[in-house]
């Protein structure tokens, strides 16, 4: 049993240092792509410096390492092991009686591990990083007006109204929206306030209007109520738990959000009618990374463990690095399955891993006992 120990804490400890550095080497070499995109587009405007892009490209790094890192564990898992196998240490440690199974523990403890600090730690920096080379592009690079101008310059929106009655709701549509400054401007307001039963109880009309601190600001407004004629309010006051980041956040990417932030956000888009698909299917995936790194731990182990007096090596390694791209092709068209809502969240990011620790499990069997 010392020997089973000491021999996992030695491939734990170079399965590790091969699995960090694909990490860093890969996410410096998708890095290094990006920079020039970005010193491509900020060629083209005389006023942005070439600094802009080193910052940007340096904001990108979080980001790039999480999506780099089941592809770090998979290839720096194929290089541990071809390298013990190579030099016959594997082969000795299953002579001696050793299993592949409690040697492997320790390596898959160790990937797992790095999954879960991806998630838990990684993600928060990833989030607030990505969300601020977001902006910096958008202002500088893209000279685009926000994403509610993308989105038309409309805004839809459903919250909570327990003013009007408990349970009831309050849904916004606003025709003319603009963000400037942190501060969001709506004009050609309706609300429609109804109970919990969805009836109409109140129409409210407003020319302009703000969000502001806890409340919508309306300026010349009219209320309608069924069976009575409008009645010229002027300014008023609807209550609101929304902010503005978070009305700006819900038309950003997911990935500007960190695990910890996600489920909170997600009942609030729940509450106030935003789609929130895009949200779980991130969360999801955030939760699965764990998973996907042993899953990949696995596989590599699965392909590269080959004694190499039986030949084949080379198509066995090439066959671990498929069935790699193969199980992140699969995860990306599940994931646009779960967008689409053809898929439940859940199931989109959790489905591609189970498939492939289910691989990983049959090729050791075979290997072990076949």
């Amino acid at each position: 049993m010392p020997v089973a120990i000491t021999l996992s804490f030695y491939i734990a400890r170079q399965f590790t240092l091969s699995m960090l550095a694909l990490i860093a080497a890969l996410t410096g070499l998708v890095s290094l792509f990006d920079f020039i995109d970005l010193l491509r587009r900020a060629a083209t405007r005389p006023d942005v410096p070439a600094s802009l892009a080193i910052e940007i490209a340096a904001l990108h790094l979080p980001y790039f390492c999480i999506q780099i890192l089941p592809f770090g564990v998979l290839l720096g898992g194929i290089i541990c092991f071809w390298r013990l196998t190579r030099s016959s240490e594997l082969i000795v440690a299953r002579a001696a009686g050793i299993s592949a199974w409690q040697f492997l523990a320790a390596p898959l403890a160790c990937a797992m591990a790095v999954g879960l600090a991806a998630t838990t730690l990684l993600s928060p920096l990833s989030s607030a990083t990505y969300a601020r080379a977001e902006a910096l592009d958008n202002i500088y690079l893209r000279n685009s007006g926000g994403s509610l101008n993308l989105a038309g310059g409309e805004l839809w929106l459903r919250q909570s109204d327990p003013g009007i009655q408990p349970g009831g709701v309050a849904i916004l549509h606003a025709r003319d929206v603009m963000m400037q400054k942190g501060r969001l401007d709506v004009k050609q307001i309706s609300v429609f306030r109804l109970d919990s039963q969805d009836r109409l109880l109140l129409r409210i009309e407003a020319g302009s209007g703000q969000l502001g601190a806890h409340a919508w600001q309306f300026e010349d407004a009219r209320t309608v109520s069924p069976d009575h004629l409008p009645k010229y309010i002027g300014a008023m006051r609807l209550p609101t738990d929304l902010t503005v980041s978070r009305v700006q956040e819900s038309f950003a990417a997911p990935d500007t959000l960190s695990v910890w932030s996600l489920p909170g956000f997600i009942r609030l888009l729940d509450r106030s009618g935003f789609s929130s698909i895009r949200h779980r299917l991130h969360f999801q995936s955030l939760l699965s990374l764990p998973l996907l790194a042993g899953t990949m731990a696995l596989v590599s182990a699965g392909f590269s463990m080959r004694p190499v007096r039986r030949g084949g090596v080379a198509r066995m390694i090439a066959s671990g690095v498929g069935a790699g791209f193969l199980l992140f092709t699969i995860s990306k068209v599940a994931e646009q399955f779960g967008q689409s809502g053809a898929l439940p969240p859940v199931m989109a990011a959790w489905a591609p891993a189970a498939a492939g620790l289910l691989l990983a499990i049959t090729l050791l069997l075979h290997l072990e006992d076949g």
